[in-house]
């Protein structure tokens, strides 16, 4: 698999990114639910800088993300109805944002709370406000909420690659599969084209 994307498909990088950020989204996400249900102890606290770390992460490859997508050639869009393609950038935009705003509120809630944040104990990270606790628990509940939309619109998400492949039987989830390889003979999707 090349390194970089084709016509047909997306390229390993681009692959990479989007599957690891995924994950660690997702598993982050769960291990924080988990997290919270746990008795204070100095663990949890462990676990919680963790999080954060994680979380940072996040946001750091997104940021990456940008810059190998601003230098990648994108691949070319599958025959769509225009609402479709409208809603599938729509959708992109939203996991974007929420992609940037969930560790931000993160960082913002830590700073607020007056915790001290540091990168899997590297070095520390500075605080985004002074400490002020009606602000972190604004901004705690904020966290929380954009990430249950996040999988409201990942939902969305995996539904429309879902049908693309299962009912339009094209290669747009193909082509961001790990070794996805675009079918030989690709059915027109019924409906208008763009």
């Amino acid at each position: 698999m090349p390194l970089r994307s084709e016509p047909s498909r997306w390229g390993a990088v681009a692959k990479t990114f989007h599957w690891v950020t995924a994950l660690l989204i997702l598993g982050n996400g769960a291990f924080a639910f988990w997290m919270d249900g746990l008795k204070p102890s100095m663990q949890k606290i462990n676990m919680f800088a963790l999080h954060k770390s994680i979380g940072l992460t996040v946001l750091a490859l997104f940021l990456l993300r940008l810059l190998w997508r601003a230098m990648d050639r994108r691949p070319a869009e599958d025959a769509a109805p225009r609402w479709q393609q409208l809603a599938a950038h729509a959708v992109h935009g939203l996991l974007y944002l929420l992609i940037v705003a969930i560790p931000l509120s993160g960082w913002a809630f830590n700073s607020a709370h007056g915790f001290p944040l540091q990168y899997f104990k590297q070095f520390n990270l500075p605080a985004l406000f002074e400490k002020n606790d009606e602000l972190s628990q604004t901004l705690g509940t904020v966290h929380v909420y954009l990430f249950w939309f996040l999988l409201l619109v990942l939902v969305a998400h995996i539904g429309g690659a879902l049908k693309h492949h299962l009912i339009d039987r094209d290669d747009t989830l193909r082509r961001m599969l790990p070794f996805g390889r675009p079918r030989r003979n690709t059915p027109t999707p019924p409906g208008d084209t763009p």
